[in-house]
């Protein structure tokens, strides 16, 4: 077959390079682990809406695309974990409302990234769907922060699922506080674990259905 070359699009989760203390980024550990070309497209600190211009870069001779955006939209949001208010039903009423207004960002730049993969150029190109991973918080604020997350990643999976695109976990991938810098931010270690997952699934021969990684393929 051709050479793979890989997109990453989103943010830190795959540009790291700021956060790995002169060690190898995401992307430079992909191309090491296939063999192949990978472009960097992902910016630190993007969000959703920063997906649309990434894909003004896509190569045209890519053959997958790996998507991990959403951390720093649940970020700008955060601030509702702290609100005060006397009625569960009404916190979780306001939950709701950032969950809504996340999902329906997340939905247009995923159906943005898919709608580049079935264009002319590419006919169907692969596409993998991250997850928000956890970070490396004190154990306090990360009990909330999960709690939080599995509503943000509840609506990345429905997205993935909705598109037919297999997901890596990346709550499962990085679990480990050695994973991470500045509590958020995947590190020389934590990025080669991702890269290890992209590299998993680009390898997988199952792009046809949405399937979960790690738990949904052999990892050994």
């Amino acid at each position: 077959m051709s050479t793979r070359h890989v997109v990453l699009v989103g943010d830190s989760t795959f540009d790291n390079a700021a956060y790995t203390d002169g060690g190898p980024d995401v992307a430079s550990q992909l191309r090491e682990r296939l063999g192949g070309r990978v472009t960097l497209l992902a910016v630190d600190g993007a969000v959703t809406w920063d997906v649309l211009r990434q894909l003004e870069g896509l190569p045209e001779d890519a053959t997958h695309l790996a998507l991990s955006v959403g951390g720093n939209d649940a970020l700008m949001r955060q601030s509702i974990l702290g609100a005060r208010v006397r009625r569960m039903d009404k916190a979780l009423d306001r939950m709701m409302d950032v969950i809504d207004e996340f999902e329906a960002s997340y939905h247009r730049a995923l159906h943005a990234v898919v709608d580049a993969c079935h264009a002319p150029a590419y006919g169907h190109l692969p596409l993998v769907v991250c997850t928000i991973y956890g970070g490396a918080f004190p154990p306090d604020t990360q009990r909330v922060i999960d709690a939080a997350l599995r509503m943000f990643n509840g609506s990345i999976f429905q997205a993935a699922l909705d598109v037919g695109a297999p997901v890596i976990d990346l709550r499962r991938v990085c679990n480990e506080p050695s994973d991470y810098v500045l509590e958020i931010e995947p590190n020389e270690v934590g990025g080669a674990k991702i890269a290890g997952a992209v590299a998993a699934v680009v390898e997988a021969d199952s792009w046809e259905r949405s399937w979960v990684y790690p738990s949904g393929v052999d990892q050994t």
